[in-house]
């Protein structure tokens, strides 16, 4: 697959007034993705995260060991599970206090570092909500603002270990993400996230963003939005032999819910696309088939 220069993901204002709906709806069906700027989130908040990150990154490896599954995929990946040069870290449930305790317990962390995790967990908690809100009402659901209360959020710290030797390998091969929203505090300084952009089936660099998030549409959304909107494929690349540290909050479906298009979705011209299924019959589907982008959506098609 070829890499584009020219083209760039789009750029959402979160304070711009109106808001651009329409902008927002179009980036979630032709891209899957986009950056947030103007978010709301303290940019001190956000680098002091980074480093309370990278610290508890940098703990023995017995020590991120402890760091043990309270829910399907939310253990600790260590150095050789994906590949020799990512690792990441998990904390459960943000909207969880005993998984958040559980995490500060498992690792030991320091007080300040959990005051730090309590404040930008509850900020990013409040973006990923409204961001979620305002991309239903850019679908037509005037109700928006209640549809996602209680869903639940966890949070990835992911450290990719480059180094002169590594640069052209790959830090995490091509995905898309199995949840419904992903907002991801990426590196400021190192890039390598690359997206792929659909209409000339290419690879488009991702470029650090100081003080942005970006946002991933994940498979979840897919089905929710009955096809209306489309997940990101992305990779991530050594492109220089830095340290790389990223931040990603996942918002997903409760597991008691299933996942199915709200009646607004669905009409003679655009019928059911999937059948009803939970996060957690997705997770073991994509297990199991192997396959880790939104084709394994197409094992869940209704027929007709």
């Amino acid at each position: 697959m070829m890499r584009d220069e020219g083209r760039v993901v789009p750029v959402i204002d979160m304070q711009e007034l109106p808001f651009p709906y329409a902008k927002l709806r179009e980036a979630c069906q032709e891209w899957g993705c986009f950056r947030v700027m103007n978010h709301g989130v303290p940019v001190l908040l956000m680098s002091e995260m980074k480093r309370v990150a990278r610290s508890l990154l940098d703990l023995p490896i017995e020590t991120k060991n402890q760091n043990v599954e309270v829910t399907p995929g939310t253990a600790y990946i260590a150095l050789g599970k994906v590949n020799s040069i990512y690792e990441s870290l998990c904390l459960s449930d943000l909207n969880s206090p005993d998984a958040m305790q559980t995490f500060f317990s498992q690792l030991d962390v320091c007080p300040k570092h959990r005051e730090v995790m309590e404040t930008y967990s509850r900020a990013t908690l409040v973006l990923v909500m409204d961001i979620a809100n305002k991309l239903a009402k850019s679908l037509g659901l005037s109700d928006g603002s209640d549809l996602f209360k209680g869903w639940p959020c966890n949070m990835r710290m992911n450290k990719y270990s480059f180094n002169p030797e590594t640069v052209g390998s790959c830090g995490i091969p091509m995905h898309t993400d199995g949840t419904f929203l992903t907002l991801l505090q990426d590196d400021d300084v190192v890039g390598g996230l690359e997206v792929v952009d659909s209409k000339p089936d290419s690879f488009v660099a991702v470029e650090p963003c100081p003080n942005t998030f970006f946002v991933l549409v994940g498979d979840l959304a897919v089905a929710w939005s009955n096809g209306r909107l489309s997940s990101a494929k992305h990779q991530v690349q050594c492109i220089e032999g830095r340290i790389r540290v990223s931040i990603g909050t996942f918002m997903s479906t409760p597991t008691y819910v299933a996942v199915e298009a709200p009646e607004e979705f669905v009409d003679p011209l655009n019928p059911r696309l999937y059948v009803p299924f939970t996060r957690d019959d997705y997770a073991n589907l994509r297990r199991d088939k192997k396959m880790y982008t939104d084709e394994a959506l197409s094992f869940l098609l209704a027929r007709s």
